[in-house]
């Protein structure tokens, strides 16, 4: 009897270790879903705004004297792979660029591609706010799932790694190593 008994309740206990660690894997799994979708919609905005940097050039050539700082920032970009936190720094220094050129030679404000192009731009930015509010959100929740006791313990033993949150701190600087834990 008491065989049974002690058997019964280590099964009862591992059933609900199980149903327990099936849980939290899959909050992890859904927590991951969400962070692949959000970075593949940075990765959308962020290619717009490359597109739109790209078409800008032939437009500022053929309305200015020749703008090398916005082109060698693009085609500098074109041959790298980079992260997309090291990309947004990168496109927000040729939007600066861009920006100048507009008010270097006034005659490009008054160029339609140059104004949808800039309109477009600035959508862009609004967009990517908004996407990394919404990233920086999920990382806030993942990484409190993998250092929260007992979920940190399934994190471990299936080996997730806490995110890094994507800021935007001041672009302007020099530091570079902006995006923290």
């Amino acid at each position: 009897m008491n065989i049974i008994i002690i058997s019964l309740s280590s099964t009862i206990v591992f059933c609900v270790l199980l149903v327990w660690y099936i849980t939290t894997y899959n909050n992890y799994q859904s927590f991951i879903i969400r962070i692949n979708e959000v970075e593949a919609n940075i990765d959308t905005v962020l290619r717009k705004r490359f597109d739109l940097l790209n078409k800008s050039i032939a437009i500022i050539k053929g309305n200015a004297p020749i703008e090398e700082d916005i082109l060698e920032i693009i085609v500098k970009l074109r041959s790298r792979k980079i992260s997309n936190f090291d990309l947004d720094r990168e496109l927000y220094n040729a939007i600066n660029e861009f920006n100048s050129c507009g008010e270097k030679f006034p005659e490009l404000k008054s160029v339609d591609n140059y104004v949808k192009i800039d309109i477009s731009l600035l959508e862009s930015e609004t967009e990517i706010e908004a996407l990394r509010k919404y990233y920086n959100d999920v990382i806030t929740d993942y990484n409190k799932l993998i250092r929260s006791f007992p979920s940190n313990i399934v994190g471990s033993m299936s080996g997730f790694k806490e995110k890094t949150y994507f800021d935007g701190k001041d672009m302007t600087d020099e530091i570079y190593d902006d995006f923290k834990l």
